[in-house]
């Protein structure tokens, strides 16, 4: 099993049970790939004993697993986990290049600084700090190409949040492009997800075909990879998009979301099913009703 295919290339719904009792690098792989097929709890259990053991793997894993408890609706939790994870960067060893070769995927002391520092933004997204979630994303220098993705969902998040959707377009579309040229699956169904939000709500006839066109093929493609924390938010934009402007085609999407989220909030963890029970922005009451959600799902549930 090649870890690294499963976390950061063309292999997400690959089963890596059975290295999460290797060493701290093969355990924060498998936690990664785990946490994008939606298993948080099995998760969760990987990158709490990875935290207790700091250095540069206990803050990879506190990063992750913050944005885990995002992905349920969690952002002050998530906010405390980044908050170790950037204390726990290991300190610089005074060279004037401290990373001269550089980990692809950004496995290294630069890539955890900027995990911690984009989940810090992202945290404050969700809490509607705006101004503070800029001057965090403006600190990031990405390096690797997994930040420079991170980095341009993150902008195209501030811009959906703050109103603009025009201005996340470009940015989503950055980050699409740089996860395709590498290959990295589930980060390009990622970032099409978040460019078809964009699309969609940006509002224009043209923009509005586009984004249900992409949001429809990439929901195709998380289905079948399994990967379950990206179906249900697709999945419910598709539904909101069909309630606001009766998009043929997409009668069955609400229930496809509601079995997505219903997949993944079994597949939780207690703390974090209490997370997403109390979020304004999870659309629990989705599985509890026939009502559609009253959150705004469609510019609080990307933050990553």
């Amino acid at each position: 099993m090649d870890l690294r295919e499963a976390a950061f290339g063309d292999r997400p719904e690959a089963g890596v049970w059975s290295a999460s009792g290797g060493g701290a690098r093969e355990r924060w792989l498998a936690a990664v790939v785990l946490g994008g097929q939606g298993h948080y709890a099995a998760a969760a259990a990987v990158l709490q004993g990875l935290i207790a053991g700091g250095g540069l793997f206990g803050s990879l894993a506190a990063s992750t697993l913050a944005s885990h408890r995002r992905q349920l609706g969690g952002h002050a939790a998530a906010r405390v986990l980044d908050g170790r994870a950037l204390a726990m960067v290991p300190d610089e060893p005074g060279r004037i290049d401290p990373d001269p070769d550089p980990d692809p995927d950004d496995v290294d002391v630069a890539g955890a600084r900027a995990d911690a520092m984009l989940g810090l933004a992202a945290d404050a997204i969700g809490g509607g700090r705006l101004d503070e979630a800029r001057r965090l994303h403006a600190r990031v220098e990405p390096r690797g190409w997994r930040s420079r993705v991170r980095h341009r969902w993150l902008a195209a998040e501030i811009a959906l949040a703050a109103g603009h959707a025009e201005q996340a377009v470009h940015p989503a579309e950055e980050a699409a492009a740089t996860a395709r040229d590498v290959g990295a699956t589930r980060h390009i169904l990622k970032s099409d997800l978040v460019l078809g939000v964009a699309l969609v709500v940006r509002g224009t006839p043209e923009s509005v075909g586009r984004g249900v066109d992409l949001l429809r093929c990439d929901l195709n493609h998380t289905d079948r990879r399994g990967l379950f924390s990206l179906v249900w938010p697709t999945a419910l934009v598709l539904t909101n998009a069909q309630a606001d402007r009766t998009i043929a085609g997409t009668g069955n999407m609400k229930e496809r979301a509601e079995n997505a989220l219903s997949c993944v909030l079994r597949r939780a963890d207690p703390s974090g099913r209490r997370l997403a029970d109390r979020s304004p922005w999870i659309p629990t009451a989705l599985l509890r009703s026939g009502e559609p959600p009253n959150a705004d799902a469609e510019t609080n549930f990307l933050t990553d």
